[in-house]
């Protein structure tokens, strides 16, 4: 015969409030019971544990040493899962450590600046930040948050933009220096432009011209890398021209160390930042959920 299902907590529950509450009636206000539903929760308690917990008489309820004894542990477990709720609900203090990957540029231009902040707001919280311009299965590499930029792929994860990011093509003044700035992007076949070696990016470069039809432009150059900050880096040291989000070369537009060109050309097209996370997001951990909130409200993508 199969074994009756127990709800010991449930039971507990009840005998804890019948002797706080010194009444039988009492704790069954107090739980939404019938004072005959409490009485028979706790005789049930009683013969399964074959020992006599309470005794009533004309002065009230009194609890037998077995009874005191049990009083004491099933207070101890109760407030213990009092706790273990606490900590794992999103009113508790959000605790633990949050794995988040993103590529390269996003990290240092957009999550390094943020993490003194964050962790002063959150200091419970263990950051562990992977910079990789590589795309990690989020499941297998047991990460919490992945910073995904561009169109997403169906792969079953949940999504939260964080923000659309505009597109430059920059170069430096000492690649300039000497050369004739182009005009039109038929200019930049006499120019050195840096590609991305892999094959998920679009390998053209888009304009409008100045009836708004769009042109696309081959980029043609002696150089192809693997990540964004190091086309940033190259561009910088004069190699060539690069077309980067502005969130990545922002500042260096505004300190003057890259020149925007071919501006009344530009398309105005965005890459979608997202932040990936297995879902359902109603169920994520506090500690998730509280640098989800956090880089929604404080990441700035376009300068």
């Amino acid at each position: 015969m199969a074994r009756q299902e127990i709800n010991r907590s449930g039971e507990m529950e009840v005998f804890v409030q019948v002797v706080d509450s010194q009444s039988f009636s009492a704790a069954a206000r107090r739980l939404s019971l019938t004072p005959s539903a409490v009485s028979k929760l706790v005789a049930r308690l009683e013969a399964r544990l074959g020992a006599r917990l309470l005794v009533r008489s004309t002065r009230g309820l009194h609890l037998t040493p077995e009874g005191a004894s049990f009083h004491a542990r099933a207070r101890g477990i109760l407030d213990a899962m009092a706790e273990a709720e606490r900590e794992v609900s999103q009113a508790a203090t959000p605790r633990g450590r949050v794995r988040i990957n993103t590529n390269v540029p996003f990290g240092r231009r957009c999550l390094l600046p943020l993490m003194a902040e964050f962790l002063a707001r959150c200091p419970e919280i263990f950051i562990d930040l992977v910079l990789t311009d590589q795309v990690v299965n989020v499941r297998e590499e047991k990460t919490d948050i992945a910073i995904r930029t561009g169109p997403l792929k169906d792969s079953g994860l949940v999504s939260r933009e964080l923000g659309q990011s505009r597109f430059a093509v920059v170069a430096s003044p000492a690649y300039l220096q000497g050369r004739e700035a182009p005009a039109h992007p038929a200019d930049l076949a006499r120019h050195n432009c840096l590609g991305f070696g892999f094959i998920r990016h679009t390998q053209v470069w888009p304009f409008v011209d100045a009836d708004g039809a769009r042109l696309s432009v081959v980029p043609r150059g002696n150089m192809h890398v693997s990540d964004g900050e190091t086309m940033r880096e190259l561009a910088l040291e004069g190699v060539g021209l690069a077309r980067l989000a502005r969130f990545h070369v922002g500042r260096d537009i505004a300190e003057g160390r890259l020149v925007p060109l071919l501006e009344p050309f530009n398309p105005g097209d965005t890459d979608p930042v997202h932040a990936v996370f297995i879902g359902p997001g109603k169920e994520l951990p506090a500690r998730v959920r509280a640098v989800l909130d956090f880089l929604y409200e404080r990441v700035v993508l376009d300068e």
